[in-house]
């Protein structure tokens, strides 16, 4: 723990990560700290060379041909380092290293990160691997009733907007018999005093939740429990008379809960995706391994991005490598980690289970509906669309108008390599993907991408949002905007006494100015549809992203409509007008034009009351 701010139960880096010398391929034995595994601990040092990312950039964006504009981008670094060389020699130094990062910032790693390998070779780990799929098909067997699978069913994150999608679509699932919804009590604290008026208990969350997802009266209403619970603790926080039950009734486990903040710290990320995976993997452990357990498997809901920087060759499924371009963040990295020791259990303890990763999950592929989130995608949607009320906002003075209108020309600034490609999936192909893994042991011992085959580039985003959101977005070079514009933008913004604004433009630029870099990996995709079975293709990427635009418009006004059981209501009065211009048109909703979306919906919905029109 030398050299490591961090809390005694969290485990270093060196952990899952070792440090290799390049020349040599020697272990190097120094700490390895959390910071030096992100892209940004290693860039922006020097003017030369956020202006040669600037210029890679915009060939890239010209030429279309990156792997030419690296390789010309290496022989001038070539050039550089003998550049170098000569004047070192002029001046009469040695320190030809120090006087090439002060010059041109240049810097030359003599150093490369890798993943510790496994313990267990690759021969005994297909042996194991086998076995324990062997095993499941055999427990999935015996948990049939009248040759239909009756599963029991422990969910983790279920108030998420994953989570809620996976109790929404299970209602009507009839393999699932029993879900049991891991869910802590709740403190209603008075708005004003801040002091708290009430507890909600898990029963009484449970109710909310059903009521907000439009099943309390469903059918199979009785078919959910919620039980008092916390991923940070021993045995998921799990009272004894709960795990008493759960140990002879449950036959899966899926841990959805994780921290999807890309902007927390490093402490904070791996105690939420490294430590609650630890805590949920041994307490499947040991409801497999209890006397009489129906238990077949333990499904870990990852992350495609794992694989963080990847920019030679598809991120493959059945493996992971530490990425030479780093991490964009710390939920890339602990998520990473979270796997690794997933795999440990597999392997080393003989937990059954299986590994789904989704890309960037967004709203349903035919409504965008998605349950009220504002996080990832929808931030910056909701940010352009605030940006658009404020440009069509007559009232105040002339002064203030024009202070609104130089605001909201501001806010629509963002960083995107207009080449960067975005990998976004609906949550209603993940979860059905989940859904599937339940009733497929062969998926044991597997890792698998829920993830897209057509992807977005930035150039698309911006232009989908000019016609769904009618803001004009200006995408700004990444280097240039971090380095540049942000700090000009920020200091702007808080003179105009906009400093919570000028803060989430920071927010936005620390979370989304990685992925819209060029050099995102490319996932490989195919166990979704071998082993899972779902359809092919997979969901049209750029219809995908216009319903979202139109949800987020429409449906929650650009993220001031709040209240769960209103956004509730509409979703639902939204899907009955998809479905209706999906009949009548016999095609995706997102095929129709910005233009005649908008006129079609008027003639069904009052803008003002979200009511249907008379």
């Amino acid at each position: 723990m030398t050299g490591l701010n961090l809390p005694p139960d969290v485990y270093p880096p060196a952990r899952y990560i070792e440090k290799v010398n390049l020349t040599t391929g020697e272990l190097l034995d120094d700490p390895i700290l959390p910071k030096q595994l992100l892209v940004s601990g290693h860039r922006d040092f020097h003017v030369v060379d956020i202006y040669a990312r600037f210029l890679m950039s915009r060939a890239i964006e010209k030429t279309k041909d990156p792997e030419t504009v690296l390789q010309r981008m290496r022989s001038v670094r070539s050039l550089g380092k003998k550049t170098v060389e000569v004047l070192a020699g002029v001046l009469g130094t040695k320190n030809t290293t120090g006087l090439g990062k002060a010059l041109f910032g240049l810097k030359d790693k003599e150093y490369y990160f890798r993943f510790k390998k496994s313990a267990v070779a690759p021969d005994e780990a297909r042996r194991r691997i086998a076995e324990l799929r062997r095993v499941a098909i055999a427990q999935l067997a015996g948990a049939c009733v009248e040759g239909r699978p009756a599963l029991s069913v422990l969910l983790t994150g279920g108030t998420g907007f994953l989570g809620k999608e996976i109790i929404a679509q299970a209602a009507d699932d009839d393999v699932v018999r029993e879900l049991v919804v891991l869910i802590r009590p709740k403190e209603v604290r008075d708005r004003k005093t801040k002091q708290v008026t009430r507890v909600l208990s898990p029963a009484e969350r449970g109710v909310d939740l059903l009521k907000e997802l439009g099943l309390e009266s469903h059918p199979h209403r009785d078919k959910y429990r919620f039980i008092d619970g916390d991923i940070e603790k021993p045995r998921l926080g799990v009272g004894d008379a709960d795990f008493a039950r759960l140990r002879t009734t449950l036959t899966h486990v899926i841990h959805c809960a994780a921290s999807v903040s890309f902007d927390d710290p490093y402490e904070e990320s791996f105690r939420a995706n490294v430590l609650g995976a630890l805590n949920a993997l041994q307490f499947s452990l040991d409801i497999q391994e209890s006397p009489g357990s129906r238990f077949v498997a333990h499904t870990s809901i990852e992350t495609s991005y794992i694989h963080g920087r990847q920019t030679h060759g598809a991120a493959r499924e059945d493996e992971i490598l530490f990425p030479r371009n780093f991490y964009n963040n710390f939920y890339e990295l602990t998520k990473a980690m979270g796997s690794i020791e997933t795999d440990r259990f597999m392997l080393e303890r003989g937990l059954r289970l299986t590994q789904l990763c989704p890309a960037i999950v967004v709203g349903d592929a035919r409504t965008g509906n998605n349950r009220g989130d504002t996080k990832v995608i929808n931030a910056p949607i909701n940010t352009f669309g605030r940006a658009k009320m404020a440009l069509e906002d007559k009232a105040g003075s002339w002064t203030e108008r024009s202070k609104a209108k130089m605001i909201a020309s501001l806010a629509c600034i963002f960083p995107g390599n207009p080449s960067a490609e975005i990998n976004l999936i609906p949550v209603d192909r993940v979860v059905r993907g989940i859904l599937a893994a339940l009733r497929r042991p062969e998926s044991t011992g597997v890792r698998i991408h829920l993830a897209n085959d057509n992807r977005l580039t930035s150039a698309q985003i911006r232009s989908i949002a000019h016609e769904e959101i009618e803001v004009d977005v200006k995408l700004a070079e990444p280097t240039l905007h971090r380095t540049v514009t942000l700090p000009l933008l920020t200091k702007a913004l808080t003179s105009l006494n906009e400093p919570k604004l000028a803060g989430a433009l920071g927010t936005l630029s620390q979370i989304f100015g990685g992925y819209s870099e060029w050099g995102q990996p490319v996932h490989e995709v195919g166990n979704d549809v071998e082993i899972l079975g779902l359809p092919y293709p997979r969901p049209h990427a750029e219809h995908v992203f216009r319903m979202v635009c139109r949800h987020n418009r429409f449906v929650q006004s650009f993220g001031i409509i709040r209240d769960p059981l209103e956004i509730a209501r509409r979703e639902r009065l939204w899907s009955e007008v998809v479905a209706r211009l999906e009949q009548s048109s016999g095609a995706h909703v997102g095929v129709m034009s910005a233009a005649a979306f908008r006129t079609a919906l008027r003639a069904a919905i009052d803008p003002e009351t979200f009511q249907p029109q008379a």
